[in-house]
């Protein structure tokens, strides 16, 4: 989270929401995950424990009108006549996002979008990052040789060696990750790896037909990339092009219509500006950043911003009015990537 995202979660705790609801501007929200219980937060990190997103979704609801991503265009266009929408979505698809979260926004009648890595859904195969904490914290004790990080040492401060193995992969090229994860992947016993695979189920993802069963219900699809990665400088064009028009092309397929795109991980340094072209190009209609601000007319409709919803988010109301603090960070970042 940025310094700027941790102060205003510090002040919203202070200020009841009726107090700064005038202040409130069109926002975008997001998660991942919904669990209906979660045993090891250490590697699940992307999920919600249940009870705490029901308390979000009723906090949205109460105070906000939760609109359908269509509405998107209506308004970025006259936002003064929205200050109280927010648009709710769930991104990379887990398959607890059927079984769980669905029922839970059915019920209060929210509508929500849900932006899937066509990949991970069409191989089932588990997040490069998913992959590396479980080896940093149940992998075997000692030395292991990992292709591009060199010896990799497991040891008493596995937290420590997560956070390193997490920055550096992400600052990888795609392949040049996969093929370090795949080699923490082969470090397990089989049988060891299929219990935590059982283990943590859910960090598993959908399948086509979940995601059909969830369109059915209403849901609106979109794109997270074909593979779960960051876009960013390290990558060769091609790549982000490819990650751009397949997911697109095979939602289509699968699915439906396929109108908005949300970057992979998608904060400052995760998105370069052959990234956001590559989306623009593909046909998109709109895509979305993880750097947390409000929508307006002004807004690059390629880079959008989003707020990531904290696991427990006791003062979202007011964390959401304040949100608009953060829209000076944006337009820099989407001046810069726009130059």
């Amino acid at each position: 989270m940025s310094r700027i995202g941790q102060l205003a979660r510090d002040i919203a705790q202070w200020i009841p929401s009726g107090t700064v609801g005038a202040f409130s501007r069109p926002s975008a929200v997001f998660l991942h995950g919904v669990a209906t219980s979660v045993s090891d937060p250490r590697v699940e990190t992307n999920q919600h424990d249940r009870d705490a997103f029901r308390a979000i979704a009723r906090t949205l609801n109460a105070n906000f009108d939760v609109m359908p991503l269509a509405a998107l265009g209506e308004v970025l266009r006259h936002p003064d006549r929205h200050r109280r929408a927010v648009f709710l979505m769930s991104d990379d698809g887990y398959a607890n996002t059927l079984t769980v979260a669905a029922d839970i926004l059915e019920e209060l009648h929210l509508p929500w979008t849900l932006f899937v890595s066509s990949h991970h859904v069409d191989t089932g195969e588990r997040s490069p990052i998913f992959l590396a904490l479980l080896f940093a914290f149940y992998g075997r004790e000692g030395r292991h040789s990992i292709p591009h990080l060199g010896g990799v040492e497991i040891g008493a401060d596995r937290g420590r060696l997560a956070e390193s193995l997490v920055s550096r992969l992400r600052d990888f090229d795609m392949a040049r990750a996969q093929e370090a994860v795949d080699a923490m992947v082969a470090t397990f016993e089989p049988q060891h790896f299929a219990a935590l695979r059982a283990r943590f189920d859910t960090e598993r993802f959908l399948t086509w037909d979940e995601v059909r069963m969830l369109a059915c219900r209403g849901v609106e699809i979109g794109a997270h990339a074909h593979r779960h990665w960051p876009m960013h400088t390290l990558q060769p064009p091609a790549k982000l092009r490819e990650q751009a028009l397949l997911p697109k092309a095979i939602i289509e397929r699968e699915v439906g219509p396929c109108r908005y795109f949300a970057y992979p991980f998608g904060n400052d340094g995760d998105i370069s500006p052959d990234a956001w072209r590559a989306v623009k190009d593909a046909g998109y209609d709109a895509a979305f950043t993880t750097l947390a601000g409000s929508l307006d007319a002004g807004t690059n409709r390629f880079l959008l911003p989003r707020y990531g919803l904290a696991p427990r988010d006791p003062n979202l109301a007011s964390m959401i009015a304040l949100l608009r603090a953060g829209n000076g960070r944006v337009r820099r970042f989407q001046d810069r990537l726009a130059a």
